[in-house]
């Protein structure tokens, strides 16, 4: 039986989530319950404990996982005692995804069409020679949406093609569900689109907007990204150390933004 050292509270979540420090985060709620209220905790993966052998495999074993269902009751509890017979540091989320919710924390909305978040990693595709928005749109990905996502960057005459020839999904291309929405950049649509919403994210988003579209006057940080961005492209010439890299420049930011949003923010050195 599990007891309260098995447990981790939403406070310890929220801490954490939509950062390089947050755990394996995995949705075990029945299908039923899913479908009555189709939105995950950021970052998570959706699973069934029918099928934890199988899914199990996919985890990271050094890396911890904590496991929630509705209310925090025996499926979790049970999704995370299996995992924890298997090797892993496994817990479950204490008042599961309704405690997640009236805490105010922000949620992933789940798009059918795209079957997203899903069962299966998702493949995104792009324009090459990443910059500001097609970095920050995978950062938003991995983080908030699919930790397992692949992208993919090819000559932009390519990514209608690559996209129906590997199931991908394009992103900041003309015509696509995930692009320039007026003054909003694809980062934007993102957001809209899986109705995610906090503080920090809406401070991260002014500032990738301003980098991107050319409006500087956005953000103060703006120019700041803009010049980071240019530089990485100079220093890689491969688009996936530009994106490993950028990442990184993302969770830093991302970090600065939740500070500066919740009233921690360091003064200067």
């Amino acid at each position: 039986m599990d007891t309260a050292s098995h447990a981790f509270s939403v406070g310890q979540l929220i801490a954490t989530v939509g950062t390089a420090r947050a755990p394996q985060i995995v949705d075990v709620r029945r299908t039923r319950a899913f479908d009555d209220e189709p939105v995950l905790i950021p970052g998570a993966l959706k699973r069934l404990t029918a099928t934890i052998a199988a899914w199990a495999r996919s985890l990271d074993r050094n890396r911890p996982v904590v496991a929630y269902c509705v209310h925090g009751l025996e499926v979790s509890k049970d999704a995370a005692a299996m995992l924890r017979e298997m090797g892993f540091d496994a817990r479950f989320l204490a008042g599961g995804i309704h405690a997640w919710r009236d805490a105010g924390a922000p949620i992933v909305r789940r798009l059918p069409a795209l079957d997203l978040p899903g069962p299966a990693p998702s493949r995104w595709v792009t324009r090459a020679r990443p910059k500001i928005d097609r970095i920050a749109c995978p950062w938003l990905i991995r983080r908030f949406i699919d930790p397992l996502a692949t992208f993919l960057y090819v000559a932009a005459e390519e990514v209608n093609a690559v996209a129906a020839d590997e199931r991908a999904i394009p992103f900041d291309v003309p015509d696509v569900q995930f692009a320039h929405r007026g003054e909003r950049c694809s980062f934007d649509a993102l957001l809209q689109d899986f109705e995610l919403s906090s503080a920090a994210l809406a401070r991260l988003a002014s500032i990738v907007r301003g980098a991107d579209t050319g409006r500087l006057d956005l953000a103060a940080e703006s120019a700041g990204l803009l010049a980071i961005s240019r530089g990485l492209g100079i220093s890689y010439a491969d688009d996936d150390a530009v994106l490993a890299h950028g990442v990184e420049i993302y969770d830093a930011l991302y970090a600065w933004c939740r500070e500066s949003t919740e009233g921690k923010q360091e003064s200067p050195a």
